[in-house]
């Protein structure tokens, strides 16, 4: 600072911020040399707290008024200097303007997608995102914590760390929530409102106040969003328009991928199964009934079974299928079964039909 700056500041007793941004959370005062005279003039306005700091400590904090600065206003900075009766100007001291206005329209997101496990569609990927609003609750807390030296202090650089924690708190009320992936969309204030009450507490102890928060929406895979949409359009008691859905999904999803292990088996196994219906229709076409021959009963039905792999319905599929799938390990004792008749999947080991598929198919071996 040049002579001329020194000594315009000589003349200079009034000290006051006028705030012509959106963005500034604390402005420090500069001055030649950070001297303050005996009897200056402290404007504190409206939405403005200001921190006076002596040798780094924290002093007296006013609120919004007009000051005339002297040992009856400063009691905490008197104390520090050892003003008993007065001072003598000039004094040395660093003046802190905080913004204790609503900040609003902050923004926050999950940078990552959250992993949740639903009892239907297995592990499944969900975003979201929305607003929050804060604003500075204790300026000598928020200096000390979180603003430091810095001069120039902005709702940016504050935004970066809180939008960590706040993604952080969203996802745990999510987990644990622990409700069905397609309601939480339904329930996005009943979220907001659980999170933004265990923010307030983590931002307490940084002089902050989050006075509000918002999730605005949450997305899912659009997989899985169209399997929801074709769910709720089925009937939830009609088992057997479900169980055709899933098997006609898993055929689709086997003839996308036909090089894969599982692909391969399952789809050998419907070409079985499809090659076995074909060949019993067509034998029956070509076999003429003899005349004065008598008439054999009724072929029983082919006996199937859907199967559970890797963690999706495939088939049905019949016995002689599922003694081939067997033989190269693509169907267990532990595999998840079910076909008409059946109340619920049962590991195919306690199915007395396919006990038999077992007992000729060696072990899996050693090291393998």
């Amino acid at each position: 600072m040049g002579i001329f700056d020194k000594l315009r500041n000589e003349f200079i007793d009034i000290i006051e911020w006028v705030d012509d941004s959106s963005n500034t959370l604390v402005y420090r005062f500069d001055r030649y040399q950070s001297e303050i005279k005996n009897g200056a003039r402290l404007t504190v306005r409206e939405g403005q707290i200001a921190v006076f700091i002596n040798e780094g400590a924290i002093a007296d904090v006013f609120t919004p008024g007009m000051y005339t600065l002297n040992t009856e206003n400063m009691p905490i900075l008197s104390t520090l200097k050892g003003w008993k009766y007065g001072f003598n100007s000039p004094f040395k001291v660093d003046v802190y303007f905080v913004n204790t206005r609503n900040f609003t329209d902050q923004k926050w997101g999950t940078k990552n997608p959250i992993t949740l496990s639903d009892d239907r569609f297995g592990m499944i990927e969900m975003r979201a995102f929305g607003t929050f609003v804060f604003k500075v609750m204790d300026g000598g807390t928020f200096i000390k914590e979180i603003v430091g030296t810095d001069g120039h202090f902005t709702t940016e650089e504050l935004t970066n760390q809180l939008r960590s924690l706040l993604v952080t708190r969203f996802t745990d009320a999510v987990g644990e929530a622990n409700l069905p992936i397609e309601q939480y969309a339904a329930n996005s204030n009943e979220l907001s409102d659980g999170v933004h009450g265990i923010l307030n507490k983590d931002f307490e102890r940084y002089g902050i106040e989050i006075t509000r928060f918002l999730v605005e929406n949450i997305s899912m895979p659009d997989e899985v969003k169209k399997e929801i949409f074709e769910l709720s359009r089925l009937d939830k008691i009609d088992l057997d328009k479900l169980t055709k859905m899933k098997a006609a999904k898993s055929m689709e999803k086997a003839a996308e991928n036909p090089s894969g292990t599982a692909g391969a088996g399952m789809g050998m196994g419907m070409g079985f199964a499809m090659a076995n219906q074909m060949g019993n229709t067509f034998s029956q076409q070509n076999q003429a009934p003899k005349q004065n021959a008598p008439t054999p009963p009724p072929i029983p039905p082919t006996l199937s079974f859907f199967v559970v792999s890797n963690g999706q319905q495939a088939g049905p599929f019949d016995l002689n299928t599922l003694k081939q799938m067997a033989g190269k390990q693509q169907f267990l004792k532990n595999t998840l079964v079910w076909r008409q008749g059946m109340d619920n999947w049962s590991e195919a080991q306690t199915i007395p039909e396919l006990k038999a598929l077992f007992g000729s198919v060696p072990p899996p071996i050693p090291g393998a």
